[in-house]
């Protein structure tokens, strides 16, 4: 067998197996924790992190981890050229990028026929919803398609702005955070073409849509709905553009956010909404149910002398009941009041204010998560798989929420690190089992490892009758007076002699200080985390009354119906608390996320601020401490830190031994064997497997790398000097001790080598230099003659740079009658050029004119003038009229007008009265703009004291009206067109400036400087 050091990827290609160089390493890092020296320490982990930040190298590996760091700006590394440059290379070949990553999990996918998944995770405002979007756009790419696959595709992308709308809001930490957790499915034929996909959502944060903390928004939606959408859209929701006229809306008091500009982001939703499948009907009933919300926060009410509660604001219960297709005394009772059940018998309670606020409150919630629900599953239908196929593999993405720790905790960073406990655990669980089972597919005595099982912790607070969601579901449940302090109470009773957990009663002198007494703390496997009690039974039960059900199933909105069923009110069961429905989705997740093989995102955001190139080392470190960073390199590394299979280790290293230089003939792994011993490998240092070499030290590979890099820098400059090495002298070469004797040489060499390598460059260049000189004086002295050999250098030079300058300096428009002045040898291609170019601008032009324009010049008279008009006139017939509007001299007033033209003369009538009579023969020109306002000036000679000045007019038909003044006074060479502003004369002898702007709308008023200002769009 010949070895020949290549590697063959699933599509055929031969591709030589490749590694970055490692002697970067000093200045920018390993780009796998696994080669650090100090693998156990946390600020050798940070350094190395800093050090690839700083020269915006945002992606490190952890073995089969990807770390990413957020770097808070664009960086060219995600082009298509990049991804054709990750896709099928394997995966440590080239440096570590989530397309690497993309790439190995769907070809993994494709050659093992196995499930994958992606797991994303990391802190708000780390970039988890950017590594989901690239991973997206990565297949979307690179994956075989179709056309049915290239809507699917397009679907696929264009749910994550609809999503974001609905599910993401600005936080303290991020300005788009997900306030949701995220699983999808994307489904690949056997040809690895995506033909479906499935969302599952967890855990929305719906206690956003009625409370904010401030410096933070609602979701969206709300305000892209009020900034985005038209006036007509508005009105027929009854809404206002104003957010701070909606409470839901003003309890974080920050309606407008720099980085986000809602009016844009609504357009992309509204694009994004069709292309997913929803009809306008469906668009409409979504915005109606978006809109009550808002009018449901306005909802406000009065408490009579009893202590009955009444609405105070019937207006807008009446919109609200509008919008959610209801009836409206019926919602206004069911606001008020609540139906018991006892004994078979049903009763009506009335409310006092405190419950009628928290009825509303929960009314809104309820609405806008069930609505949530109801888009994920209308996403769902459009990504579903058309043909079911027996072949299809799965790749999994979970974005979901990293560990959190808020100066406030509550119910929802409980569920949310609840999660992160889960995943942790699972991802030590498979990480093991991983490599557990690589060394015994290599033959490799398996090593016990020793690592933090969190499994006390996910049993503390998810075991049945025992554990925190049992306590807080038991305490919901129970007859009586209950409340938070209470389920505090009886968590103290139940697990209070855990080691994980402590409360103030439980806690030492100095912990007590830092836990109040409504707060319980859990020691997690990332730290500790205090926990407000406050809110958790409302939050747990998150009832909504029997009577809004009742209403709710009765909305004429399919939407409405669809998510509040008849059943539910029949159904006398009791839905399961929400921290029960959070554990059993969250254990569903794991059976699935169990069932794949899984690949890891870690994602960190460098500093709070988002600002590009900071980097908080405070921040850093809490965040590799809460995902486990650290802890996962010590199980990477438990081992051993490098492992390559013998083909590329050989290939590489091949070089620094006599006997595998440079070929090898026989078994790899004899080669690698006969490699390592040459190098001196001891035997604590390395494992060879059956078809792997495992290396226990980073210290041993940088010495071989180092060893690689200073034969191959030798034997380059011994090239350059000496000629080329025969075999049986490299040999020779590779049998002494480099270390001792080449050192010496190289240094010489090196030193002669670069000062003779810079004087042959610098004598290079003059000579270069003094030929070209002498080339453009020869050139210049024959620039007058025929072309010849003497100037064919400067002629050509001179055509070059006409054309260049040329071809950057072209006329933009057919007004624009400027041209470069060409060169005595250019001149007859120059004139034809400018012949041809204006030829072109003439035909797009003309092109661009639309059929109304051209009707223009075919009309006779727009108006009907007045019979005293005409007696007036007499004998001079009127040969065309059009109304025109007339600026006086003085403050730009409008006045309307007609402007009617004889054959001798023109003449402006206000009514019946003529108020200004023009002579052609005295008109001394016409000025228009270049925009298409419609203004333009008839210019009329100062010393006629008869005239008051010019005329400064505008007219809706101004082509036409030019035209036919025009030639009817034969001043077809009088028309100017003046692209920035016109000049006219005032009475006795001032001047007026009109200056033209270019806008979205035509407006037309005084300036600061005392011009007349007109806005409107261009027209040439």
């Amino acid at each position: 067998m010949r070895y020949q050091g290549r590697e063959v990827d699933i599509e055929g290609r031969v591709r030589l197996v490749m590694e970055s160089a490692l002697t970067a390493r000093d200045r920018v890092g390993v780009q796998d924790f696994v080669l650090l020296e100090n693998y156990n320490s946390e600020a050798a982990f940070i350094e190395n992190l800093r050090r690839r930040f700083r020269e915006n190298l945002i992606y490190t590996y952890i073995g089969s981890v990807l770390v990413s760091v957020n770097p808070y700006k664009e960086l060219e590394i995600y082009s298509k050229q990049q991804m054709e440059r990750y896709r099928g290379v394997s995966f440590y070949e080239i440096s570590p990028h989530i397309y690497a990553l993309s790439d190995n999990t769907y070809r993994a996918m494709r050659t093992e026929r196995k499930d994958q998944c992606i797991l994303i995770s990391g802190e708000s405002g780390a970039g988890k919803t950017e590594a989901s979007k690239k991973i997206l756009l990565y297949y979307a790419v690179t994956c075989p398609t179709n056309d049915h696959m290239a809507i699917l595709g397009d679907r696929l992308l264009q749910s994550n702005p609809v999503l974001e709308a609905f599910g993401n809001a600005k936080t303290l930490r991020n300005d788009n955070s997900s306030r949701f957790g995220k699983y999808m499915d994307v489904q690949f034929d056997f040809r690895g073409t995506p033909v479906g996909g499935h969302i599952l959502n967890y855990l929305l944060e719906k206690s956003r849509v009625v409370h904010q903390n401030h410096g933070e928004r609602n979701f969206h939606i709300f305000y892209q709905l009020l900034d985005g959408g038209d006036d007509d859209l508005l009105i027929t929701l009854d809404l206002e553009r104003n957010p701070q006229n909606y409470r839901y809306l003003v309890k974080g008091n920050c309606p407008r956010v720099s980085s986000i500009s809602d009016k844009n982001n609504w357009k992309v939703v509204m694009k994004a909404l069709p292309v997913i499948g929803f009809t306008e009907e469906e668009v409409q009933k979504l915005l109606n149910i978006i809109a009550s919300v808002l009018h449901l926060g306005n909802t406000q009410f009065g408490e009579g002398e009893e202590g009955d509660t009444y609405i105070t604001t019937e207006t807008q219960t009446s919109n609200l009941a509008k919008l959610l297709g209801v009836d409206g005394s019926a919602l206004r009772e069911a606001l008020t009041h609540k139906k018991l059940t006892a004994k078979g018998e049903e009763m009506i309670s009335p409310l006092n204010y405190e419950q009628a606020v928290s009825a509303r409150d929960a009314l809104a919630k309820a609405v806008y998560g069930r609505t949530f629900t109801w888009l994920v599953e209308k996403i769902n239908q459009s990504l579903a798989l058309k043909v079911h196929s027996k072949d299809s593999s799965v790749i999994g993405l979970l974005d979901i929420y990293g560990f959190e720790v808020l100066q406030q905790n509550s119910f929802e960073q409980f569920c949310i690190n609840y999660c992160n406990e889960k995943l942790q655990q699972l991802f030590i669980e498979l990480t093991l089992r991983s490599e557990q089972e690589e060394y015994e597919t290599e033959g490799i005595a398996w090593e016990t490892v020793q690592y933090f099982d969190n499994k006390i912790i996910c049993d503390l607070i998810e075991e049945k009758h025992k554990g925190i969601i049992s306590i807080l579901d038991e305490e919901c449940l129970r007859p009586g007076e209950t409340c938070d302090v209470s389920f505090l109470e009886k968590l103290e009773d139940t697990v209070g002699s855990h080691p994980h957990f402590i409360t103030h009663k439980l806690a030492n002198g100095k912990t007590r200080r830092v836990v109040s007494r409504e707060e319980f703390r859990l020691l997690h496997y990332a730290g500790e985390v205090n926990y407000n009690v406050n809110g958790f039974l409302d939050k747990n039960n998150d009832l909504l009354n029997r009577n809004l059900k009742e209403v709710m199933c009765q909305s004429d909105n399919q939407i409405l119906s669809h998510c509040f069923r008849r059943e539910e009110v029949i159904d006398q069961k009791r839905p399961e608390m929400a921290a029960t429905q959070f554990k059993n989705s969250l254990m569903k997740l794991m059976e699935i996320l169990m069932s794949k093989e899984p690949s890891y995102v870690r994602c960190i955001k460098p500093n709070d601020a988002k600002q590009p190139g900071r980097f908080d080392e405070v921040l850093v470190r809490h965040q590799v401490k809460y995902l486990g960073l650290m802890e996962n390199l010590r199980v990477r590394r438990a081992g051993f830190a490098y492992r390559r299979r013998f083909e590329a280790f050989l290939q590489r290293y091949k070089p620094l031994c006599p006997e595998t230089w440079p070929n090898w003939h026989g078994r790899l792994v004899d080669g690698v064997s006969t490699l390592v011993n040459h190098l001196g490998y001891k035997a604590e240092e390395y494992k060879l497997g059956r078809s792997k070499i495992f290396i226990r030290f980073p210290k041993t590979l940088f010495t071989t790398e180092d060893a690689l890099e200073l034969i191959s820098c030798f034997s380059e400059l011994c090239y350059t000097n000496f000629g080329m090495f025969s075999l049986a002298e490299y040999k020779i070469f590779l049998g002494v001790n480099v270390c001792t004797c080449v050192f010496r040489c190289v240094v010489i060499v090196i030193q002669s080598g670069w000062r003779g390598m810079k004087a042959r460059r610098r004598a290079k260049r003059r000579r270069q230099a003094a030929e070209l000189i002498r080339r453009f004086i020869k050139g210049f002295i024959y620039r007058h003659e025929e072309y010849c050999p003497e100037n064919e250098y400067f002629l050509d030079h001179v055509r070059y740079s006409f054309l260049k300058n040329l071809r950057q300096n072209l006329p933009k428009s057919v007004l624009d009658k400027s041209w470069p002045t060409p060169p005595p040898s250019l001149v007859e291609a120059s004139e034809h050029l400018r012949r041809l170019h204006m030829r072109n601008m003439v035909i797009k032009y003309c092109r661009r004119v639309q059929p109304e324009w051209k009707k223009q010049v075919l009309f006779s008279s727009r108006l009907q003038i007045n019979l005293k008009v005409i007696q007036t006139l007499g004998s001079d017939k009127v040969q065309y009229g059009v109304s025109v509007i007339k600026y006086d001299r003085r403050g730009f007033k409008p006045r309307p007008r007609q402007l009617l033209l004889t054959n001798t003369f023109a003449v402006l009538v206000d009514r019946t009265k003529i108020k200004q009579r023009i002579d052609y023969a005295a008109l001394r020109g016409i000025s228009v703009g270049s925009l298409s306002d419609g203004m333009f000036v008839l210019h009329m000679p100062t010393e006629d004291n008869k005239q008051k000045g010019d005329a400064v007019l505008h007219c809706s038909h101004v082509i036409e009206v030019v035209t036919k003044l025009a030639m009817m006074a034969n001043k077809t060479s009088y028309v100017n067109i003046n692209p920035g502003s016109i000049r006219f004369t005032v009475a006795r002898g001032k001047e007026g400036i009109i200056d033209f702007i270019r806008g979205s709308e035509l407006k037309v008023a005084k300036g600061k400087r005392g011009h007349l200002l007109v806005v409107s769009q261009r027209l040439f």
